[in-house]
C-alpha cells in the first residue's frame, strides 16, 4: 500500500532521492543532470526582497549550471506565490556578481495535489494538466529567442481533466501522484520507469519507519485542520499549533535517545533548530 504523494512528508522523501529527482528532471524538464546535495525548506540568506519565503525542494547540478525547485501544493493554487518563490531564486544570483549576468538557470516545477479548486483570481477552471512559465522573449514571427532560459512548470495531478495529449512521459508522473492518492492499494503505474519505481519502493508503508510514519500523520491532521478552516487569521493560528505539535515530537524523541537525523526525517527541523529545543528542554 503506498503513502500519499499529497503528504509533506512523503512527498519529500520520495523526491529527495537522488535517483528520484534526477529521472523526475529529465522527464519533466528534459534535462540530464547531476545533482548533489538535495535540500529541504529551503531559505536564502539574507533574505530575498521582504517575503521570508522556503522552497519545499531545492538543488544545483554539480556543475553549478542549473538550480532546480520543486514545490508541492495541496490547500491553495496560488500562483502568485509560486512565481515570486520563482522570481526570487533568479534575482539572488545578482547578489555574486558585479555585473548583471545570471551565471545560473532557474527551473521551478509546482506539483498540484489537492483537488479541483476554481482560480481565485480569474474564477475560471484550470483544466490543463501542464502549465508552462518560459520567460524567453519571441519575435513578432512567434519565435523564441533563448536569453535566459529560465522556466516554471506546474503539473495538475486531478485526472478528471487527464488530457489525452499529455506526452508520456508527464503522464506517468501524473499518474504515479494520483494513484499514491486515490488507488492506494491497486495502484496502476508505469514501474519500467526506473524513478516512478524508487518512488513506490519509498512510499510504501512497509518500507516507512516509524519516526516516518509519525510526521506522516502530522501531516495528515494538518491538512485536515487546514481543509476545516477557510479564515486565513484563524489558519495561521492553527499553522503555529502544528508547529508546537511537531516540537513536542522532537522533545520526546530527544527524551528517547533518537539521533539528530532521524528527528529531523520525522519533523522537518533543521540542525539548528533540533539543537536549540534539546538546549531549551535540558535534554
Amino acid at each position: 500500500m503506498l503513502a500519499p504523494l499529497d503528504n509533506g512528508t512523503v512527498f519529500k522523501r520520495a523526491f529527495t532521492n537522488k535517483a528520484v529527482f534526477e529521472q523526475f528532471v529529465f522527464d519533466i524538464l528534459g534535462l540530464k543532470i547531476t545533482v548533489d546535495k538535495i535540500e529541504t525548506e529551503k531559505k536564502f540568506q539574507p533574505k530575498v526582497g521582504y517575503v521570508d519565503f522556503e522552497i519545499d525542494i531545492y538543488a544545483e547540478t554539480t556543475d553549478k549550471r542549473f538550480i532546480i525547485e520543486i514545490q508541492r501544493i495541496d490547500y491553495d493554487y496560488n500562483f502568485d506565490r509560486f512565481l515570486h518563490y520563482f522570481i526570487m531564486t533568479i534575482a539572488q544570483q545578482q547578489r555574486k556578481s558585479k555585473k548583471y549576468k545570471l551565471g545560473q538557470t532557474v527551473y521551478g516545477i509546482v506539483v498540484l495535489t489537492r483537488p479541483y479548486k476554481i482560480d481565485k483570481k480569474t474564477k475560471e477552471p484550470i483544466q490543463d494538466s501542464i502549465l508552462t512559465l518560459d520567460i524567453d522573449p519571441e519575435n513578432l514571427s512567434g519565435e523564441k529567442i533563448k536569453i535566459w532560459g529560465h522556466q516554471l512548470k506546474f503539473l495538475n495531478a486531478n485526472p478528471k481533466y487527464k488530457n489525452k495529449k499529455t506526452p508520456k512521459n508527464y503522464q506517468d508522473w501524473l499518474d504515479l501522484i494520483y494513484s499514491s492518492i486515490s488507488e492506494q492499494e491497486n495502484f496502476k503505474v508505469n514501474l519500467n520507469n526506473k524513478g516512478i519505481a524508487k518512488v513506490v519502493e519509498l512510499i510504501d508503508y512497509e518500507n516507512i519507519d516509524g519516526a516516518t510514519l509519525h510526521a506522516i500523520k502530522i501531516q495528515t491532521e494538518k491538512k485536515a485542520y487546514l481543509k476545516i478552516v477557510e479564515n486565513e487569521g484563524i489558519e495561521k493560528g492553527i499553522e503555529k499549533g502544528i508547529e508546537k505539535g511537531i516540537e513536542k515530537v522532537a522533545i520526546q524523541m530527544l527524551k528517547n535517545n533518537f539521533n539528530i537525523k532521524s528527528i529531523y526525517k520525522a519533523t522537518g527541523l533543521s540542525d539548528n533548530e533540533i539543537r536549540k529545543i534539546q538546549k531549551e528542554n535540558n535534554i
